[in-house]
């Protein structure tokens, strides 16, 4: 099973951004951490462990993540080390996109003005991740734009909806952006649906309300065009993406084809019961074996 850090220290400051309570402690190496809690049973604690681990199988640079335990408050969650080194600063994306087009809307996150060419716009201004966040790229994975490519592949496999434009972003040091690596994945994984619906879905004999159907309708949060008024579907924000490097579509899906189903099983079955259910368990192995499927047809 994967350990469940035990977090005891007093905050230190309140984390503002998102929707869910988080805060930032020092842990005992003095390595700040921030703590994510699962306090409204949205399931955003086991689905952002699960998402870190199968993007660590791929070699996509990412955060990782350990299941977490508020013990005062008794309120499970997740922790993450802070993603920068001193001297580094997180810029999200809505300020990147901002810089090239002063008109663009950073107060909301559905906009869209977040678009496909917008981001890799100012994606191709930035550098490739650092090091120790790209260790495990694929071979011809050389460019930012190759790697974000990546990062829409994770969301179609896992079924993130909420790659927004504060959901990723560079790492400014020394007068240089490099792409930072791809986190807060925790609304993935049908995490909220409830294990009531997720049985009838692995059981249904109609085909409209199977898990492969409600695989197809997973969205994204990039739009197509900023006259449109739905954004692409997370498949569709892949495919669109990566069309024109094509090199980089082809790396990736090789990566995902390598990982076969007892690789994924065999993540999944090491989240406590506690916190990952068997229904849900089955439902989201069937999501990331549909999803799949989906992705390498393409």
């Amino acid at each position: 099973m994967y350990p469940v850090v035990r977090v005891t220290q007093p905050p230190d400051a309140p984390e503002p951004l998102g929707t869910k309570r988080k805060y930032w402690y020092k842990a005992a190496d003095g390595r700040e951490v921030l703590f994510k809690a699962e306090e409204r049973g949205y399931g955003e604690d086991w689905s952002e462990k699960i998402a870190c681990e199968l993007a660590a199988l791929v070699g996509i640079p990412h955060v990782h993540y350990e299941l977490a335990r508020d013990v005062n408050a008794d309120v499970p969650g997740v922790v993450s080390v802070q993603l920068c080194l001193p001297g580094e600063a997180l810029v999200h994306g809505n300020t990147l996109l901002q810089a090239i087009d002063p008109a663009y809307p950073r107060t909301t996150l559905r906009v869209p003005a977040h678009t496909v060419d917008a981001v890799n716009r100012v994606v191709r201004m930035l550098s490739i991740p650092a090091p120790r966040w790209a260790a495990n790229l694929p071979s011809g994975i050389t460019t930012a734009v190759d790697v974000f490519s990546g990062y829409l592949m994770l969301d179609a496999w896992i079924a993130n909806q909420d790659r927004h434009h504060e959901n990723w972003g560079a790492l400014w040091t020394e007068n240089r952006l490099t792409l930072a690596p791809s986190y807060d994945h925790g609304a993935c994984l049908a995490r909220n649906v409830s294990d009531e619906e997720k049985a009838a879905r692995l059981t249904t004999g109609d085909a409209g309300y199977s898990v492969g159907a409600f695989a197809a309708r997973a969205g994204s949060r990039l739009f197509d065009q900023p006259t449109d008024t739905r954004p692409l579907s997370a498949l569709d924000a892949f495919r669109r993406f990566s069309a024109p490097i094509p090199h980089a579509a082809d790396a990736w899906r090789d990566r995902l084809r390598a990982v076969d189903q007892s690789t994924v099983e065999a993540v999944l079955d090491q989240v406590p019961p506690d916190r990952l259910s068997r229904v849900c368990r089955d439902f989201t192995l069937q999501l990331l074996v549909e999803n799949r499927t989906r992705i390498l047809a393409l």
